[in-house]
């Protein structure tokens, strides 16, 4: 195995920096080259190189974008948490047992779907980019509803999934399926599947419900000619594109996976249940 690591570190949560000299330090003692990349806000691009590993030092956000990074180059990610959910941030102090397991082969790696999205607009591709959580088409106007047409190609033809008449629609990852997507009502999938939950945000209709789809089909949403508010596309809460009326919207799986090193899978089951749910508990009335 090759001997290069790189940090991503958010510099907005406390303690990131000294954690990351930590874990520079300790990479050092191993012969590892590390090179710590640095932010605060709105990432610039990271420096190029081959590696091995990458660390994403910081919370899910943190992870999310590292992810879009290192994914392409089939880079795995250890995500160390700093921050207050870690839902995708896994793993805490412990990371230095978590790298040694790792490196010796005793950890498998927790692949997780990825979601590639292309807008385009006439016949010229204007955006294209790949999430780890979520694509959200929303309102960017005081006047909240907005129009989309949906239609999803497969090999045997295309389906039309209805029109919607929203505040928008999220189209989330399984391993999104516990952020924006759950909030809105959309339901929670195990993180290594592979999937694509449809979720729109406050429809119009009763009638517009979530749909769970196959990741490799190719979702098609248009935005509609007339439209009282302007229309944002987000990825990952992170990348930001306006939309204008006529655009399309393809999503479909990735080409590659983000690949996360974790210490037990059931960590994330402990999370949900530990920070969604609120089982009561005994001795309490049963509800």
């Amino acid at each position: 195995m090759g001997r290069n690591a790189i940090l991503f570190v958010n510099t907005h949560k406390e303690n990131a920096l000294n954690k990351a000299e930590q874990i520079k330090k300790e990479l050092e003692k191993r012969s590892i080259k590390s090179t710590v990349f640095t932010f605060e806000g709105k990432p610039e691009t990271p420096p190029e190189g081959e590696w091995d590993i990458a660390f994403s030092i910081g919370g899910d956000g943190t992870v999310l974008y590292t992810a879009r990074c290192m994914s392409p180059l089939g880079v795995p990610i250890l995500p160390v948490n700093l921050g207050a959910v870690g839902f995708i941030a896994g793993v805490l102090d412990e990371w230095l047992d978590v790298f040694d397991r790792w490196e010796k082969g005793e950890i498998s790696i927790s692949r997780r779907c990825m979601l590639e999205v292309y807008v385009r607009r006439e016949s010229k591709i204007e955006s294209k980019n790949i999430c780890l959580n979520d694509i959200v088409i929303s309102a960017s106007g005081i006047a909240k509803l907005i129009n989309l047409e949906v239609n999803m190609n497969a090999e045997t033809g295309v389906t039309s999934l209805g029109c919607y008449r929203c505040d928008g629609l999220i189209v989330a990852t399984p391993t999104g399926s516990t952020a924006y997507s759950m909030a809105a009502g959309g339901p929670i999938l195990d993180p290594e599947m592979e999937a694509m939950i449809l979720t729109p945000i406050c429809p119009f209709s009763l009638s517009n419900r979530p749909f769970v789809l196959p990741s490799k089909n190719i979702l098609v949403i248009t935005v509609a000619q007339e439209q009282r508010s302007g229309v944002l596309l987000t990825v990952d809460g992170q990348d930001t594109y306006n939309l204008k009326n006529g655009d399309k919207i393809f999503i479909q799986q990735a080409a590659n996976d983000a690949e996360l090193i974790y210490s037990d899978r059931l960590n994330y089951y402990s999370a949900l249940r530990t920070k969604i749910f609120h089982p009561y508990k005994a001795g309490e009335a049963n509800a």
